[in-house]
């Protein structure tokens, strides 16, 4: 099976990895009355507190700041965990790897299921702001759907290459979370880009920025901005072309490296 039929078959097997992406679901909450929803509780929480902490800070209407805030906590989290989980998606399957034959790229769409459920969960948060405070975003909310499809795209490709990477070497995993923890302070999650002067750099080269805009720019009922699409289709198209590149030269050790 070549490296590129590997990705195909398994994006065409989703009863198996919505299964198996369920089933961690479920398996992770086992006997718990609220399921995931106990991460939508914390969150909610989360952003409860910075909203009206920061809104004081930074001198802005809790009206206009708290919804800012739960769109972009809650596509942090899609967006962190489909990075960190993406980086131990084949050795949290080294069972499955060595005992039965399935497309790698399974183990990987099965951890974008995954982190997309929690996400479905964590969207009852925004959607209690927007009631809360008006937020009327109209038709241009539907824009978030494709700016989500794009997000697990991208999602796919880093679990790919992150679990690759990590199967080989098991420092990456660390590395990447130290990574993604910085990237959350230089991206504007709970911090509004016109803070920054003139557009500062650390947003114009921060592809974070642009994945989280495509997604909350339209649940704020915000058009995302020519550069923003054009920025998230570049990031996506490069990423997968130099996963396709490592993927397929290196596809064939990850059962002898985990």
């Amino acid at each position: 099976m070549t490296a590129l039929s590997d990705i195909i078959q398994g994006a065409c097997s989703p009863y198996l990895w919505g299964r198996l992406g369920w089933q961690d679901i479920r398996q992770r909450y086992r006997r718990s009355k609220l399921g995931p929803f106990w991460l939508t509780i914390s969150m909610g929480t989360l952003v409860g507190a910075l909203g009206v902490l920061y809104s004081a800070l930074f001198k802005v209407a809790v009206a206009d700041y708290l919804p800012f805030v739960a769109a972009g906590f809650i596509v942090w989290g899609l967006i962190s965990g489909l990075i960190a989980d993406g980086c131990t998606a084949f050795i949290e399957a080294e069972s499955i790897i060595k005992q039965v034959r399935v497309p790698l790229s399974i183990h990987v769409y099965r951890v974008v299921w995954r982190n997309f459920i929690i996400f479905a969960h964590n969207v009852v948060i925004f959607i209690i702001v927007a009631v809360l405070f008006s937020v009327r975003p109209g038709w241009i909310a539907l824009l978030a759907f494709p700016g989500v499809v794009l997000v697990c795209l991208n999602g796919v490709w880093i679990g790919l290459l992150c679990g690759l990477m990590s199967a080989r070497f098991r420092d990456v995993p660390q590395a990447v979370a130290s990574v993604v923890q910085i990237a959350f302070f230089l991206t504007p999650v709970f911090w509004k880009p016109e803070l920054l002067p003139d557009r500062a750099v650390v947003l114009d080269v921060n592809p974070f920025f642009y994945l989280l805009e495509v997604v909350r720019a339209p649940l704020l009922g915000r058009m995302p901005s020519p550069i923003t699409w054009s920025a998230t289709l570049t990031i996506t198209i490069c990423g997968w072309l130099v996963t396709c590149i490592l993927y397929t030269r290196r596809r064939g050790r990850i059962a002898y490296w985990l």
